[in-house]
């Protein structure tokens, strides 16, 4: 079973095969590459990294939609493309410690940007990591003329950890004390939970994973 989480203003859903397209035209934009820190790839290798994201067991990722945009209802376990306005993920890398996660956000839209959908991106996310995953820090590595996501971040409770002039990125961490996982944990009572099973085996993320 794969998990979609809906939110008051984003629906996060996993990344899936008709989503790469899409996803593919934003990172040919050169704004975006330097501010994710990304390469610019092939259509090829991008459905290529589409499959091995799904299917790493130390990443999580899902693709946000903006609820302004979707057409029609809303059908869980069906992609929405036309919604798409970024993605959210963290990874769980630290080999001194896997309940460490690194989170990122893109909102790669221009038309969702200012809304607030970053912060709830991010809040949800942590939220299911500390409940499913029993995360217990996180960190994000931003690039320091990123000042939205500096801000973003910064006010969402993250302190600066550490600066490389070489990579010209910021650390921060957020330490999940009791009091910041109740709070998690209750933001989660606003956001459903959606269960859907996928025919796709490249669509595997977050297999058997649920909010209940």
């Amino acid at each position: 079973m794969q998990v979609s989480l809906e939110g008051k203003r984003v629906v996060l859903v996993p990344y899936m095969l008709e989503h790469v397209p899409k996803y593919h035209s934003w990172m040919q934009d050169p704004a975006l590459l330097e501010a994710t820190g990304s390469e610019p790839l092939s259509l090829e290798k991008e459905y290529e990294m589409q499959i091995s994201w799904t299917q790493d067991p130390n990443k999580r990722t899902f693709i946000v939609l903006d609820k302004d945009f979707i057409e029609g209802d809303l059908a869980h376990g069906e992609p929405h493309v036309e919604a798409m306005t970024g993605d959210v993920n963290i990874y769980m890398n630290d080999v001194d410690d896997p309940k460490v996660a690194e989170v990122e956000i893109m909102i790669a839209e221009p038309r969702s940007r200012g809304k607030g959908i970053g912060k709830e991106s991010v809040l949800m996310m942590m939220a299911y990591a500390v409940k499913n995953l029993d995360i217990h820090k996180f960190t994000a590595k931003i690039g320091d003329s990123n000042t939205a996501s500096l801000s973003l971040f910064r006010k969402l409770g993250f302190e600066d950890s550490s600066h490389s002039e070489i990579f010209k990125e910021v650390t921060l961490e957020y330490t999940v004390t009791n009091l910041r996982r109740a709070e998690l944990l209750k933001s989660l009572e606003d956001v459903i939970t959606h269960t859907h099973s996928s025919d796709n085996p490249s669509d595997s993320l977050l297999t058997g994973e649920a909010i209940g």
